[in-house]
Order: structure tokens, then C-alpha cells, then sequence
């Protein structure tokens, strides 16, 4: 069983998104798995084999205990019945208490169906009668991390302090070559998600944080836990 599973369209996205974060979650003693819809590829600078490589290096500093990168396509991606399928299935063999994916509004297409396919998937994970692999399982909340195309500023459900955390995540991100440092046109993207990150922590009177967004409503154990 592990805690908590990230979704992502392409390797890179839930580490621009929430990597401070899954830093943090490792650390407390967590088990987070990251999954990959697709190998982002092709790209300027990448192969398959490169952005792998480079997914496991960045894994590997978040502290992840299994990174698994599917077969659906990359700039083709849909929410199909053979995308719900594959991610329902991984919810099903890992059993996660909680999932993440991609805020669903963004000018990247491949995004925008990442988020669709986490959520149906959630859904169709719990079925019975299907002819689905291993048993039905309900991960229990559904939270949405913002890495999008667009300048977009929008209002979380909440903010998780990542200052502890934040080194991790520039760390992480620079292990993807291909994308930043070999790419012109991601050059200083890598500074520009540390600023977001400071900016984000203004918000909550800390150095650094990220947002989530949340379709229901965001249950705590105690008050104090909003101190």
C-alpha cells in the first residue's frame, strides 16, 4: 500500500507542480509513488531514454518509492476508457489514501486530459463486476497541483509551507537537462519556479509554499493544526 500517489502528463510536471511537497511527505515518512502518463517525449532536446533517466534521477532526490511512467501518448493524450484503465488499475495495486493531478485548466492539452483521466479514474478504480486487474479501491481525497502553460492566479484550497522542502524540488528540476538547461527556451524556468515558491509562501507568512486545490471541502484533525 502507499500514501499518497502523484499523477503527472509528463515526467517533470509533478515536480514543477508539488515537488517541495513530495519532498516534505517523504520526509515525515509518507510512501509516495509518482505516475507518468506519458514519456513526454518528443521534445527539442530529449529522447525516451534521456527523459527516463532523467525521471529517476529526480525521483531518486525526492525520495519517491516507485516512479512508473505509462505508454499513452504524448501530444495525443485523451481521456479514454484505455488511459482510465491503466491509471485505475495502478490506483487499485498501490492503494493510496490520497491522489494528486493537474489543475484542470491549462493551454496544454496534454494537461487539461491528465486531469480528466485522474479523476475518472479515481472513480473507476472502485468498480466491481470489471474486468479490471486486483481489487476495488476508492482513494479517499482527489487534490489538484497548478503546473500550467498559463499565467494563471487563482485562489487554493489551501497552501503547504515548503521551506524545509524547497531546495529538493530546484534540485529535482535540475536533474531534467533536456527540458531546462539544453532547451532555450526553459532557460530560467527552474528560478522562475523558486520565485513562484517564495511568492506562494507570502501568502501564508512562510518562505516558500505551493497550492492545491481541492473539489470538496478540506477536512482537519484539530485547530491547531491551522497554527
Amino acid at each position: 500500500m502507499t500514501d499518497v500517489v502523484c499523477v503527472g502528463a509528463h515526467p517533470d510536471d509533478v515536480e514543477i507542480g508539488m515537488g517541495a511537497t513530495v519532498a516534505g511527505m517523504v520526509r515525515e515518512g509518507l510512501s509516495v509513488a509518482i505516475v507518468d502518463l506519458t514519456d513526454g517525449e518528443p521534445t527539442p532536446a530529449g529522447t525516451h531514454e534521456t527523459r527516463l533517466a532523467e525521471a529517476a534521477a529526480a525521483a531518486q532526490r525526492l525520495g519517491v518509492s516507485e516512479r512508473r511512467t505509462l505508454t499513452l501518448p504524448n501530444r495525443s493524450l485523451f481521456d479514454t476508457e484505455e488511459a482510465r484503465t491503466a491509471l485505475a488499475e495502478i490506483f487499485r495495486e498501490l492503494r493510496p489514501r490520497v491522489v494528486f493531478g493537474p489543475y484542470p485548466v491549462d493551454a496544454h492539452p496534454d494537461h487539461v486530459a491528465a486531469s480528466a483521466i485522474v479523476q475518472a479514474a479515481r472513480f473507476w478504480a472502485k468498480l466491481t463486476k470489471t474486468e479490471m486487474a486486483r481489487e476495488p479501491h476508492h482513494p479517499a481525497r482527489l487534490y489538484r497541483y497548478m503546473a500550467v502553460h498559463l499565467r494563471l492566479v487563482r485562489e487554493p484550497s489551501f497552501v503547504v509551507d515548503v521551506t524545509e522542502d524547497l531546495p529538493a524540488k530546484l534540485e529535482a528540476l535540475a536533474m531534467y537537462h533536456s527540458q531546462f538547461s539544453a532547451n532555450p527556451a526553459n532557460v530560467g524556468l527552474i528560478e522562475t519556479m523558486e520565485a513562484v515558491a517564495r511568492m506562494w509562501g507570502g501568502t501564508i507568512g512562510t518562505a516558500a509554499g505551493e497550492p492545491f486545490f481541492s473539489d470538496e471541502p478540506v477536512g482537519i484533525r484539530t485547530v491547531g493544526m491551522l497554527v
